[in-house]
């Protein structure tokens, strides 16, 4: 007992380090959610059949590292309120429907994001019997973050070339 606790007084923690603040690509986000939209982002998380580690990243985005509500982007609980559907995971049959439920439900204008590598193509899923593939054999798809799973970083990265995108039209 005792090297057990002289061991856990003498190791670091095993946490992962804070991100490394990068105000101007921050502030480049705030700026460009305001300014493109005029109000906030509502986002709608649908999970389509994944492992769950791009929902990690996902939630991570919600904690006070990134904090996303100071940006003006948000979660919410129904399609009929999003702006933008963020799609995690391969399309399994069982989901299908409900995603393409989901896609209806959402208001125009709308844009979906895939996340992940199996949300594009399937990834190691692919050619299972119980996937019907990637997002995009699904519904339409206006943004792909590669990443298995994608950093918080790379899915702000993600949310400004979207409107990037949506601005040019």
């Amino acid at each position: 007992m005792r090297k057990l606790l002289l061991d856990s007084l003498l190791r670091r923690p095993l946490t992962e380090p804070a991100p490394a603040a990068d105000d101007a690509s921050l502030a480049e986000l705030a700026g460009a959610i305001r300014s493109r939209l005029g109000r906030s982002l509502s986002i709608r998380a649908v999970d389509a059949g994944s492992c769950n580690g791009c929902e990690l990243e996902i939630h991570a985005l919600n904690n006070a590292f990134y904090d996303l509500e100071r940006f003006g982007i948000r979660f919410v609980a129904s399609p009929r309120h999003a702006d933008v559907l963020l799609v995690t995971g391969p399309v399994t049959r069982n989901m299908r429907e409900a995603l393409e439920r989901t896609h209806a439900a959402t208001p125009d204008p709308k844009w979906v994001v895939a996340v992940g590598d199996c949300a594009v193509d399937g990834g190691l899923f692919a050619g299972s019997y119980a996937v019907a593939g990637g997002v995009s054999s699904v519904v339409p798809v206006d943004l792909h973050i590669r990443g298995c799973p994608p950093s918080p970083t790379a899915l702000l990265r993600g949310l400004l070339a979207l409107l990037e995108k949506a601005e040019r039209g």
